[in-house]
């Protein structure tokens, strides 16, 4: 299972959230995307840890929660869907 946190201080790093998502047990992975055009972070990343105990523990706990001037929205994070990109759809 992956995290999903969303509404991210675009100066938050990768070592930043392996700090915080630390505190909830062993953390494997830390991604957060990048803009291709601005290489600007995007407001958001994934998280995966090392057992489904410790994302639901933090999930509960850092869901709401105000980091670097903005509430984080923390859940499961959904399965990417296959298609190629969005304008493939219209």
């Amino acid at each position: 299972m992956s995290i999903y946190v969303g509404n991210l201080s675009y100066d938050v790093t990768e070592e930043d959230l392996q700090t915080v998502f630390s505190d909830y047990g062993q953390v494997k992975r830390v991604y957060l995307p990048v803009d291709r055009e601005t290489k600007r972070m995007r407001g958001f990343g994934f998280v995966e840890m090392s057992s489904d105990s410790e994302e639901e523990t933090a999930i509960e706990t850092l869901d709401g929660a105000q980091w670097m001037g903005r509430q984080m929205k923390v859940n499961k994070a959904k399965p990417r869907e296959e298609g190629g990109n969005r304008r493939d759809r219209f």
